[in-house]
C-alpha cells in the first residue's frame, strides 16, 4: 500500500483501529475519523511514532459536513505527487444495548433512529462524500455481519441498519465505476459485541487483502466473508 491514502472511519477502536494500524504497517497514508477528538489525536500520534504518515479529524458520520471535511483532509494527506483517496473503510458503528438482547418489539424510536443514522446513513455519507476524491482503482470496504442477512432474535434495529448498509454499498457499486464491497469478518471482540469474539487484529489482514490483492472482478459488489479470505490467502 506504499503511496496509497486510506480513510478509516471509526478508526480509534475495534476493527477500525486494527485496520488503521495494519494499513499504516503496509505503508499507506492513513487518515482517521471518529467522534472522540482526543482518541483521534492519540491514534494519529501512535501511527506517526511508528513511522507512518497519518492524519485525523473529529468526525461524526451522522453529520455529512463532518464527513466532507474528513474526505477533503484525506485527499490532501498523501505525497504531493499522489493526491486523492485510494481506500475507504466505513467502520464507524454503534450498537445500543447488549448483543442478542435488543428485540425489535422493545426498541425505542430514539435507538432505532440512531442505529439508522450511524450504521446506515453514516455509510451512505462516508461513500458519498469521499466519492469525488476517489482515485482510479479505489476500493471502498464496508464491515458487516451475518445479522444483516440472517434473522436472529434480539438484534433488532441494529441488524436492520447493517442490512441497509449492505444495500447502500451495493447501490454505490452498481452506480459508480468504483469497487465497493462488504466484508464480514465474523464476530469480532469490540465494544459492539461486549468484547466477545476474535481479536480485531486477527482480521485486519482481511481488509489489507481486500484493499490490495483481492480480485475485484470476482468480488465487486459482493459480501466477502472470512472463509473466502482464508481460502485465497492460505
Amino acid at each position: 500500500m506504499d503511496g496509497q491514502t486510506a480513510v478509516v472511519t471509526g478508526g480509534t477502536r475495534g476493527i477500525g483501529r486494527a485496520v488503521a494500524d495494519a494499513f499504516a504497517a503496509e505503508g499507506a497514508t492513513v487518515v482517521v475519523g471518529a467522534r472522540d477528538a482526543a482518541a483521534v489525536e492519540t491514534v494519529v500520534e501512535d501511527l506517526t511514532d511508528a513511522g507512518a504518515t497519518a492524519a485525523g479529524i473529529r468526525t461524526d458520520v451522522r453529520d455529512e459536513y463532518d464527513v466532507e471535511r474528513l474526505a477533503e483532509t484525506a485527499s490532501k494527506a498523501g505525497d504531493s505527487s499522489h493526491q486523492g483517496i485510494d481506500v475507504v473503510v466505513a467502520a464507524a458503528g454503534v450498537y445500543h444495548g447488549d448483543p442478542g438482547e435488543t428485540p425489535m418489539t422493545a426498541e425505542s424510536y430514539t435507538l432505532v433512529d440512531d442505529h439508522w443514522r450511524t450504521n446506515a446513513r453514516g455509510v451512505f455519507a462516508t461513500i458519498r462524500e469521499t466519492l469525488p476524491h476517489l482515485n482510479d482503482g479505489a476500493r471502498v470496504l464496508v464491515p458487516t455481519g451475518s445479522v444483516a442477512r440472517a434473522g436472529k432474535p434480539g438484534y433488532g434495529s441494529y441488524a436492520v441498519s447493517k442490512a441497509a448498509a449492505e444495500a447502500i454499498a451495493r447501490g454505490f457499486d452498481a452506480d459508480t465505476d468504483h469497487v465497493v464491497w462488504c466484508l464480514d469478518p465474523g464476530q469480532v471482540a469490540t465494544e459492539l459485541t461486549n468484547d466477545t469474539g476474535r481479536d480485531p487484529e486477527s482480521v485486519a489482514g482481511m481488509f489489507v487483502w481486500a484493499a490490495t490483492d483481492a480480485d475485484a472482478s470476482e468480488l465487486d459488489g459482493a459480501v466477502l466473508d472470512l472463509a473466502t479470505w482464508k481460502r485465497a490467502t492460505r
